[in-house]
């Protein structure tokens, strides 16, 4: 967690280095997965290579989403959330379960052993003195979440794959809106998301 004078942008870093330093380029099989196609993944063949370097995606993408999850957790635990802000983290921090399980799942059927969750986050503790606090480390990692899946979409060849990393980013995106609204900024910063 940064200062809460630091822009938000600040807080997206690590999730997104999770996610972009283990490539962009998903296979067929992979994004069909977790679009919950399952049927056109089974008939997508990939090589060994192609795999492996879709299981480090999806683990990199994992274990944002752990990161994401106990960042929620800590939030829910603080104390400093109100009634309706810790609701909200809680119903964010399913959606993030969900995709941490089709991720696990998937990473599973491509042969590979998914990530497992960190066992300390390093999330900086003694700066969450307020509600605003919790709701900006919870921003920053959607907007990280965002920028990821920005990065990656116009990466892939395949329609399918495109418009299930597009999914998920219009989700992520959802949840770094409500959360800038909830902590008083403009809920949509901007005409374009860098």
């Amino acid at each position: 967690m940064t200062h809460p004078n630091l822009p938000v942008s600040t807080l997206a870093r690590p999730a997104r280095r999770l996610f972009v330093a283990n490539g962009l380029k998903l296979s067929a099989a992979a994004v069909a997965l977790l679009g919950g196609r399952v049927a056109l993944a089974a008939r997508q063949p990939e090589s060994a290579g192609n795999v492996a370097a879709d299981i480090r995606i999806l683990n990199g993408a994992l274990q944002a989403e752990h990161r994401a999850i106990a960042a929620y957790q800590l939030g829910a635990d603080s104390g400093l959330l109100r009634p309706a802000s810790k609701a909200l983290a809680l119903q964010f921090q399913g959606h993030h379960r969900a995709h941490a399980a089709l991720l696990e799942q998937t990473v599973g059927h491509l042969g590979g052993t998914a990530a497992t969750p960190a066992a300390d986050h390093h999330f900086a503790t003694d700066a969450l003195a307020s509600e605003a606090d919790v709701l900006r480390l919870a921003a920053g990692l959607e907007q990280g979440a965002v920028s990821a899946y920005l990065a990656a979409v116009p990466r892939f060849d395949n329609r399918e794959l495109a418009h299930a990393a597009a999914s998920i980013l219009g989700d992520e995106a959802m949840h770094w809106a409500v959360l800038r609204q909830a902590i008083g900024e403009p809920p949509v910063p901007a005409a374009f998301v860098a």
